[in-house]
């Protein structure tokens, strides 16, 4: 089939706009909505509100969502598709049903399952299926088990005539990968239109991160986040695709909006693993083809492995965090004495009463650049906020941390306050586990209405070896040069994120012309040694040539990963800016040649 498919992302977690999706829909420039809901900490909270009540285990803001905006759905002919299903997609599509039914709208709702593992999780561990990063042996009793599905039983459900598409657990942009496969009949060996189409789902799956949501650049955008546009991809049956978003909306569309989101939370652009194809990124081209209109063409494919990625999410123990705000000269000094101070005091109760030691402590001292290491340049702030995060065992010994916290109010430093949220409550601390399944272990069901149809992964062909990046010109600069130190950020666009428990940032040059210089300076080893205060695992670069730039991956560098980690940044979403203060040597000329902005950070840090 010929055309353009026109796929809007109105959610890129839950929790975000309930505004987007309307936004979409009323723009009149979309033929498929999707939402993204889940993240592995959202899959673990599904899985204990399922336990509790088996009509829960979903998103529940999707079914009213959509209700609202049935009427306009059907008259457009829009195609829904969302993983607000989570651990329980029948339930969320009878809680739907039932409101379509109130309103009188006829649409037919299609179910994708069959990710949930739970069933399997014996099995697995008599396999002896470890954790793919560390090794470690398969928890226990996790509290969620779901593989990554992919595409093509989305597409099977459109197929069947769904209207709505509810699923699982699937990769993100298999959202709307699913409804390209469908419209232009693309095969499983269609592999450079799939991992295009997969880059397409990437690119808006997370909402308005691609329409200048926390771009580097954020004052051209700053006026207009009070009503920012959501992005649409309109795309062709050759793979190539435009982003772009509705009219009159805030926000922008840019080629470096577009590349920042691609390089977000990647690992190998050359071996980006989904169910469906290997994906090469590396050459991917940006054309900015209108005002807020970037082409995107160049992504390549080749085969898939046969396993399936899964996450499985287990309780390792309980957390309790506990802030203050502390003011006055040496306001740093007195935070850390507190922290200090408490920790000491509740570890000799906890030795009084037979407890074991924490297992774990994290101090950051908010205002006074903690997360900036041996970089930070504010130690001499008055007003800061301590945040002293635990992890133990046993929930006992939490609960005297609780009541041990608030007493620093008035026995320790003056200008302590700050304590309007009470007592920190004790949590659950839940981890990640991520492993490998073969696909033949975990077929997928298609239900729309009274059709089921069980939809088994094809057979992985031989995956081909990805050839090495082609050579970007680049302009060479002598080392007899005057030169003068610029913060990173005055020549590179940055975005980082997490992959687990490993942080990746993608950093990516302002012009070609400065990519020669920022490999030689911005190494692995000067990137690791910058960020010795988190980066405890190795650092690896990837050339990232088509988009001038480079991808760095930082294992073991997020304290445990987003729901294990006890920082405030679990998820590494500050390193890229953290980065944008390396000092870069550049010629004196290149000031005024390039109009570097020198001030845009301090380069001597």
């Amino acid at each position: 089939m010929t055309g353009t498919l026109r796929i809007g992302c109105g959610a890129g977690f839950w929790g975000d706009s309930g505004e987007a999706p309307r936004q979409l829909v009323e723009s009149g420039q979309i033929d498929v909505l999707v939402l993204d809901y889940l993240a592995e900490i959202t899959m673990s909270l599904l899985a204990r509100a399922r336990g509790k009540d088996s009509a829960l285990g979903y998103a529940t803001d999707f079914p009213r969502v959509i209700a609202a905006l049935a009427p306009q759905i059907k008259q457009q002919g829009i195609k829904v598709v969302t993983n607000a299903g989570g651990v329980n997609p029948q339930a969320c599509r009878a809680a739907l049903a039932a409101l379509l039914q109130e309103a009188g709208i006829d649409l037919t709702i299609g179910i994708v399952s069959g990710d949930d593992l739970l069933p399997q999780v014996g099995q697995l561990r008599e396999q002896g299926v470890r954790e793919m990063f560390s090794g470690e042996a398969f928890p226990e009793n996790p509290w969620s088990a779901n593989a990554y599905l992919g595409a093509f039983p989305i597409a099977a459900a459109l197929d069947e005539g769904a209207d709505i598409v509810i699923t699982g657990r699937c990769v993100d942009s298999a959202l709307a990968l699913g409804p390209l496969i469908h419209r232009f009949k693309w095969g499983p060996e269609d592999y450079d239109k799939l991992a295009a189409g997969s880059l397409a789902g990437h690119v808006v799956e997370c909402g308005a991160q691609a329409t200048g949501g926390i771009c580097t650049d954020w004052t051209s955008v700053a006026d207009s986040w009070d009503d920012m546009g959501f992005p649409i991809a309109e795309c062709a049956a050759d793979g190539s695709f435009v982003v772009t978003k509705p009219g009159g909306t805030g926000g922008r569309v840019g080629v470096d909006t577009v590349a920042e989101q691609i390089v977000y939370e990647i690992g190998d652009p050359g071996a980006y693993l989904l169910p469906d194809v290997t994906c090469d990124f590396r050459h991917v081209s940006l054309e900015a083809v209108g005002d807020d209109r970037v082409r995107v063409r160049g992504a390549r494919g080749r085969a898939p492995t046969d396993q399936y990625k899964a996450s499985v999410t287990y309780q390792d123990g309980f957390r309790a965090t506990g802030t203050m705000m502390i003011g006055g000269v040496d306001a740093r000094a007195k935070a850390e004495k507190v922290a200090a101070a408490i920790l000491k005091r509740t570890r000799r109760l906890f030795a009084q009463r037979g407890l074991a030691d924490y297992r774990r402590t994290d101090v950051e001292v908010l205002g006074a650049e903690s997360n900036w290491g041996a970089h930070a340049r504010t130690r001499h702030t008055r007003e800061v906020i301590l945040k002293l995060a635990v992890h133990h065992d046993d929930k006992k010994a939490l609960e005297i941390f609780s009541r041990e916290v608030i007493p620093a109010a008035t026995a320790m430093a003056q200008g302590i306050t700050g304590f309007s949220g009470g007592r920190p409550a004790p949590t659950p601390l839940v981890r990640l586990f991520s492993c490998l399944v073969p696909k033949a272990q975990v077929p997928a069901t298609v239900d729309v209405e009274s059709i089921s149809v069980l939809h088994a992964a094809l057979p992985a062909a031989v995956a081909a070896t990805a050839p090495e990046p082609e050579a970007v010109a680049v302009e060479e600069v002598s080392a007899d040069h005057v030169t003068r130190a610029v913060p990173l950020i005055a020549l590179a666009y940055g975005r980082s994120g997490d992959k687990g428990d490993a942080s990746n940032i993608g950093i990516l040059a302002r012009r070609p012309e400065f990519v020669g210089l920022l490999r030689e300076q911005l190494t692995a080893d000067k990137v690791k040694h910058y960020f010795a205060h988190f980066a405890e695992g190795p650092v690896t670069r990837y050339e990232w040539p088509g988009l001038h730039g480079f991808n760095f991956l930082m294992e073991n560098a997020l304290g445990g990963g987003g729901m294990a980690s006890l920082r405030y940044d679990p998820q590494g979403k500050m390193m890229a800016q953290i980065l944008m203060d390396y000092p870069i040597q550049v010629p004196e000329s290149w000031i005024v040649r390039y109009g570097l902005n020198v001030t845009a950070g301090d380069a001597g840090s």
